[in-house]
């Protein structure tokens, strides 16, 4: 699997933290959590219920709390009346739910049953068609802004434990940037778009129907950004073949990498990825090793042939 690395959630929000509030939530709404098991710690804690074909979503109460919660319920839900193939709510439960151990958590369905991943082909179609929703003023969708999220990245970094070598560089680098963005001519309309697209964020559901997940980031922006990944697993990290990245671009009908704007909205994701691996330095050393070899890749300009997978 590939998959993108995170962009929020810090770095105290520990698997240990998570499981004392997966207990609290389950008793909340009646679920049975024995046997839980953990298939991803990153923005959001993720597990398994064995008992009920349901998955758990647990967010720390900083950064992405109640409200955010709150949003990617009533998308998931329009997005249900919709019939768009993207992830289900578990019925007859209330949410987000709010527990007192500080965690917002949502319940969904398990359509994947520890299933396959969808290709490129399927992820291009699912975008096309998300692409093509006009979505209701009601749901209050914020716009999709890079560098919010890259500020508040930025501000956590020294209590994380990164160098003053290191922040300086890579504020140096996001206000450049942030320069660079605000003169770029983006081409596609503006409207709505998941935010965080990419192939780990699409799954097979039983009957091998493709499905998009994580839509926490679902906002009105620049489609472009919902190509970014996809062109950059390609072209910068070797993570997708160029047949893979051909056929994403035939099905989707647009190739970003032919638009002058490209290296930048790369260079930003790129960015954000490094940031949201440096506020966890602190607590898992596979991401301290990673961050300090993404830096010293940025600071020289070097091949990101070597960069890993979180």
């Amino acid at each position: 699997m590939v998959a993108a690395d995170g962009e929020s959630g810090a770095g105290e929000f520990t698997p240990e933290r998570a499981l004392v509030v997966l207990r609290e939530a389950c008793a909340v709404v009646g679920m049975d959590h024995a046997g839980a098991e953990l298939l991803r710690m990153g923005s959001n804690a993720v597990y398994r219920l064995p008992v009920g074909q349901v998955i758990v979503r647990i967010a720390s109460g900083a950064g992405r709390g109640p409200a955010v919660a709150d949003r990617t319920v009533r998308v998931a839900r329009w997005l249900a009346g919709e019939d768009f193939p993207a992830a289900r709510l578990v019925g007859g439960v209330v949410q987000p739910v709010v527990v007192g151990s500080g965690g917002v958590v949502t319940f969904w369905e398990d359509a994947q049953g520890g299933g396959e991943y969808a290709d490129l082909v399927e992820l291009a179609e699912l975008l096309r068609r998300l692409h093509w929703l006009a979505e209701p003023e009601a749901l209050g969708l914020p716009y999709y802004d890079p560098f919010a999220r890259v500020s508040g990245a930025l501000a956590v970094l020294e209590s994380a434990g990164v160098s003053e070598g290191d922040r300086s560089f890579l504020e140096a680098r996001a206000r450049r940037l942030c320069g660079e963005y605000e003169r770029l001519d983006f081409v596609l309309p503006f409207g709505l778009v998941h935010g965080d697209a990419n192939v780990g964020n699409a799954i097979r559901d039983r009957a091998g129907q493709a499905l998009l997940i994580d839509l926490d980031d679902v906002s009105l922006g620049h489609r472009e950004w919902d190509l970014v990944l996809t062109a950059l697993f390609y072209d910068r990290f070797g993570w997708h073949t160029r047949t893979e990245y051909a056929k994403f671009v035939h099905h989707y009908g647009f190739d970003l990498m032919t638009w002058p704007g490209y290296p930048v909205l790369a260079d930003i994701r790129e960015l954000m990825m490094v940031l949201w691996l440096g506020r966890q330095v602190s607590v898992k050393p596979e991401a301290a090793a990673e961050f300090v070899r993404r830096v010293e890749t940025l600071r020289t300009d070097g091949s990101r042939r070597g960069w890993k997978p979180f």
